[in-house]
């Protein structure tokens, strides 16, 4: 099989690609970031991505029956498109526990087969078995911050990590050094597919990586199917054939490729004869953060985005929302990660002006005694939220930038709400003396956690791909990443991303004769 992949020493060509986006229809756009958050090249995102492995929760595969069930159908949001996945956790699990095991996963299960562990979530999905790995080591803070929860009376533990807590598969143990936000790992602790499944794959022979390759458009015959791609490498174009094509090139540019894949048999875009190409599109609400200032310092000069302390008893479904007027939570994040630089941008909490020597001063005392939350929330796909090709924006080749039309609704704000006061009040019990919430978040914009756009479900009509991510327009194409998913919860996408392609991935192998067969 031919694997195709972008990539530039300066990620030039990913800035060239940066969607623009807008609040909604009447919306100015917005400017566009300097930076795209996604990365062209062999490893993809998995190059400089925090490394948090998240599964998601059972609840996370049925929000609208588990709903309805529990508090009624009006409980759904007003304009929400939002449908059960086709298949339950039960389906994906073994496939997460195999991804864990591949690429080595370190954490603390709280659900094996049923029995409850403590020190893990609790509020997770049965498991098969533990992560292959014991999760990172903690800090003084982390563990200030864990007995706060627990004197709260939640239920705290640390986070899975695609991060070797010990040596495994003949990479290092992680040595905490840091700077793993948006950066690699020198000595390989932390997982990329770089480092551990496509070489892998690469040593059987079966698998040729074309680096530098930007495909334009999927060619289709006249019946639809698909027949491969065109491509350019250093302004040369070339079409590589293929009889199953399989596309993982990151949520926006999953929906370009295929608005851009014009024929006779789809003249609105690849499998987009029923115009759901670009649809139920959303992304987290990765805002809406909460930052405490303490008396102390925290030491945490050191570590890595992935090594803190989750709280998930205010994540999806785990508490009762009869007396709320929304449904969903997020997942609370304490992470242990400060470099110098992100000191000095840090929140005066209004006890110093934002520059001169009294700015200089209070940074010089309080540079180590800040931290601010993750809090992951759970967003759904709304009618109005979508996906589709700029009008105007053009990348250098001259094809239109994918455009992201979005904001979030007032589920997604309450949400967000709701759990920056959890938020502080945890803060609060260990010691912070000062508190500043983040806005709580309007237009989506570009993100890494962008989902949606070629949606995974058993109904043609509201969504692009099968339940084994299989096109129903164009049987032999295959789509992978976020964009199949969904619902979000109150997790990052990765390992769930990973999953789904490896399923999809298992299902081909099995059934190549009826979907590789011969294109006319």
């Amino acid at each position: 099989m031919e694997s195709i992949h972008g990539c530039n020493p300066a990620i030039q060509k990913a800035n060239q690609e940066i969607p623009t986006s807008r609040a909604n229809a009447s919306s100015p756009t917005a400017p566009r970031g300097t930076i795209h958050p996604m990365q062209n090249a062999v490893g993809g995102t998995s190059l400089h991505y925090w490394a948090q492995s998240w599964r998601l929760n059972p609840w996370d595969f049925k929000v609208v029956s588990e709903t309805k069930q529990r508090y009624g159908a009006s409980r759904i949001p007003k304009g929400s498109t939002v449908e059960d996945w086709p298949f339950g956790l039960d389906e994906l699990e073994p496939y997460y526990d195999k991804i864990e095991y591949e690429v080595g996963v370190s954490g603390q299960a709280g659900n094996i087969n049923g029995k409850i562990d403590p020190r893990g979530n609790r509020f997770e999905g049965p498991r098969k078995r533990a992560y292959p790995m014991p999760p990172l080591r903690g800090t003084d803070f982390l563990d200030k911050m864990t007995g706060a929860a627990r004197s709260l009376g939640w239920h705290p533990f640390p986070g899975p990590a695609a991060i070797n807590s010990r040596s495994y598969q003949n990479r290092s143990g992680c040595m905490y050094h840091g700077f793993c936000n948006r950066g690699g790992c020198h000595v390989d602790a932390k997982n990329s597919t770089a480092v551990t499944t496509i070489p892998r794959a690469q040593a059987t022979g079966h698998l040729k990586v074309v680096p530098r390759a930007h495909v334009t458009t999927i060619e289709v015959d006249g019946n639809g199917q698909v027949t491969g791609v065109n491509y350019l490498t250093d302004g040369v174009e070339y079409f590589q054939p293929a009889k199953v094509v399989l596309v993982a090139s990151y949520t926006y540019e999953n929906v370009r490729l295929l608005l851009l894949s014009k024929s006779k048999a789809f003249p609105r875009g690849l499998a987009n004869n029923h115009g759901q190409v670009g649809r139920h599109y959303f992304s987290h609400n990765q805002g809406a953060g909460v930052s405490a200032l303490f008396p102390f310092n925290l030491n945490a000069w050191y570590g890595l985005p992935a090594q803190g302390v989750a709280v998930d008893n205010w994540a999806d479904d785990s508490f009762d929302h009869g007396a709320l007027d929304f449904i969903g939570g997020g997942n609370l994040w304490v992470y242990s990660d400060r470099r110098p630089i992100g000191a000095a941008g840090m929140n005066t909490f209004g006890r110093a002006p934002n520059w001169g020597s009294a700015w200089k001063s209070f940074i010089k005392d309080n540079a180590d005694r800040s931290n601010t939350s993750y809090i992951q929330k759970s967003t759904l796909p709304y009618e109005d939220n979508y996906l589709d090709l700029d009008p105007e924006v053009k990348d250098p080749l001259g094809f239109p930038v994918c455009r992201v039309t979005a904001e979030y609704k007032e589920n997604d704000r309450k949400i967000a709400a709701f759990t920056q006061g959890k938020m502080e009040q945890w803060y609060r019990e260990a010691g912070a003396i000062a508190i500043q919430r983040a806005p709580l978040g309007g237009a989506m914009g570009v993100t890494t956690h962008a989902y949606g756009g070629t949606r995974m479900g058993d109904n043609i009509d509201t969504n692009v791909v099968n339940r084994w991510g299989f096109a129903y327009e164009a049987p032999n194409l295959g789509i992978l990443g976020a964009s199949v998913m969904g619902t979000s919860g109150a997790r990052n996408p990765t390992l769930t991303a990973q999953a789904l392609a490896w399923r999809t991935a298992d299902h081909l192998a099995k059934n190549w004769n009826a979907i590789g067969r011969k294109t006319s």
